[in-house]
This record gives C-alpha cells, structure tokens and sequence, in this order.
C-alpha cells in the first residue's frame, strides 16, 4: 500500500501490523525459555498496543521528504522508533512511580502479581519492569537492522542510535537531578528538549533522512523543524498531565505534582507567584497524600496566575517556528503536507 497522500490512520495501522507480529513472535521464544515467564512476556505485546505511532510517521517523512518512495521495508525501519518509545515509557513509569498508562496498570504495578505475595513483591515487580524496558529497546535495534532496507543505508543511520540513546538517557537523569530542585523555567526546558523533544520527533527525522541519505542543509532543517516541535509536544503533555480528561489521557492528574516534577508548567506557575502563593504551593507541591481538593487548588493558582496561557503561548511559538523552518525548504508536496499536518496533530491534542 503507498502512502503518496497522508492518511495517518491508514499509517498507523501499518505500524501496529508490523509491531504487533513482531513483538508477539518475540514474545512467543521468550515465553519458551520458561512457563514463569509468561507473564513478563506479556507485558512486552501490552508495552506496544497503543500509540499514536508520531515517532514512526517522523521517520517516514524523514525518509519520504528526500524523494524516496513509500517502502514497507522503511516502515518497518521507522517502527523500530515506537519500541524506543515504548521502552522509555517503561522506564519513565518506573522512575516516576506511576500507576497508570493508557488506563490501564503501568508495567511494574502490573508484574507485582507475578512473584505473588512475597515480601517484597514490590521491588520484584520494579526489578522486572526495569529487565522488560532494557529487553524492548534491545528489540528496537533488532527490528531496525533487519527492517529489509539495504545494509548500506542502515550503516549511515546506526551512528544516531547511539546520540538518541544518550540524549534521551540524560534528559531522564536531568529530570530525576531536578526533581525537588528551586523551579526553573530554563532548566525544564532543557529536560525537555533532552528527555522529549530529541526522540520523539528530531532523531526520528534525522534517522529517516540519514537512511534515505539526505544532505547536510536538509538535516540542520529537520533539527529546525523537529526541535522546536518536540519542545511544543511535550509542553502539550505538561497541560494535559494536570488540566486533561484522565479519561482521554489515560494517567493520574496528580502525577506531576504529588512528584514535584520540573515542569515547565510548575516553573512558569512558581515566576508568576507572589510569597503568598508560593508558600500555599509549598504545602501542596510533592505531597503523596494530596487530594483532590488540593490539586484543584493548585489548578486555581495556575489560572489566577495565568500560567496555562503562558505554556499555550510557548506552544504556540514553537509550532510556527517549526513550520516556518519547514516552510523554506525545497520539498515534495507530499512531505509538506504529512510534516504539516504531524506538527499539528503533536501539539493540538487531547491525549
């Protein structure tokens, strides 16, 4: 099937194809090592059954954008990325202690019930969620080399693994460093930009271009383009995580504040905040036993204070940014439009 006019739901439905065959056979031998394992291999198939598959689709245009054609061979390249992010979620859940993703129990809450009721079923469950993270991100790699494109063009990509890896990994340390740390506007945008922005929307890209082999100008715009959008997606995800329907985002509202989490939401709130407000906000911030009458009080400071509208703003100029970096080059009409309308579906969304 080509995708020569952008229909996402038509593209993610290849990708959940492709991912779904491969994490259940993967799955499958890993299950055969031991009947205990079935469980843990479980969670690997549950890991990837949901996703807007954004990160796939910015590879695919990465590698559409230098006048490659569709290829099935590519998008098995380009789902190689939803593993990376799959593992990252794993991981992230894990260090932020959540119980929830997508609705449903997040992965180290879920395999406490594989070691039964052990004393310390707790740590069990954590210790193989972490072994379950490190297993998809190893997966992603395996997908990606033997996605069927030439060896060749996966040489020219395999070097942004590495960047990907260590920039991902230290925008996670930095959020663990931050966490707790004076609110700092500057410093959340750096998580971002590290923990977020990089993989899910700027390597995917620069991944995608190197497979197709795209020149230098063309990668220093995907940065251009793919940096201040990722930035939007996850200031997005900041709104969401405290103003959003947990029916439609599927976690806690409570999450980043009962964590103190270095949100750019939390430091933009804390600037804007008089002595008054922000010792109210020292009371509530960080607290486990918060509830719900006290994060609707930290929800009123916020829209006393604006500070909702400030992070919309900051979307607002990242995504033109983006566009506008887009906009300048020279590019299929079709790339135009897929890149277009992704950026818009990044940071526009109630999920």
């Amino acid at each position: 099937m080509a995708c020569e006019r952008w229909e996402p739901a038509a593209f993610k439905a290849r990708v959940d194809e492709v991912l779904r065959r491969f994490v259940a056979r993967e799955a499958d031998e890993f299950a055969a090592v031991d009947p205990m394992l079935g469980a843990v291999a479980e969670r690997l198939e549950v890991a990837v059954a949901e996703g807007k598959r954004l990160r796939a689709a910015f590879c695919y245009w990465g590698w559409r954008a230098v006048g490659q054609p569709d290829s099935d061979a590519l998008v098995r390249a380009a789902a190689s990325m939803e593993l990376v992010h799959a593992a990252a979620v794993v991981h992230d859940d894990l260090i932020d202690d959540s119980p929830l993703r997508h609705g449903r129990p997040t992965t180290h809450v879920a395999l406490r019930g594989a070691v039964g009721t052990r004393p310390d079923a707790d740590a069990a469950g954590r210790s193989l969620a972490m072994l379950v993270g490190d297993l998809l991100m190893a997966l992603a790699g395996q997908l990606f080399a033997t996605s069927g494109l030439p060896a060749a063009y996966l040489v020219r990509a395999r070097p942004l693994w590495a960047v990907m890896a260590r920039e991902l990994i230290a925008g996670e340390c930095l959020e663990i460093l931050r966490t707790g740390a004076g609110p700092d506007i500057e410093a959340s945008l750096k998580v971002i930009r590290y923990k977020t922005a990089k993989y899910t929307v700027e390597q995917p890209l620069l991944i995608g271009g190197a497979l197709a082999g795209a020149g230098v100008r063309l990668r220093e715009s995907y940065s251009a383009y793919g940096l201040p959008l990722g930035e939007a997606f996850q200031l997005r995800d900041d709104l969401l995580g405290l103003f959003g329907d947990p029916e439609l985002t599927g976690k806690a509202n409570a999450d980043d504040v009962r964590g103190r989490r270095p949100t750019a939401l939390l430091a933009e709130t804390w600037r804007l905040a008089d002595d008054a407000e922000r010792e109210l906000l020292h009371t509530l911030l960080g607290r486990d036993d918060l509830d719900g009458e006290g994060l609707d009080t930290v929800r009123e400071v916020m829209r006393r204070l604006k500070a909702p509208d400030r992070i919309e703003s900051m979307i607002g100029a990242r995504v033109e940014e983006a566009l506008g970096a887009l906009h300048e080059l020279d590019l299929p009409a079709g790339a135009v439009g897929g890149l277009t309308a992704l950026a818009h579906s990044a940071a526009v969304r109630l999920s």
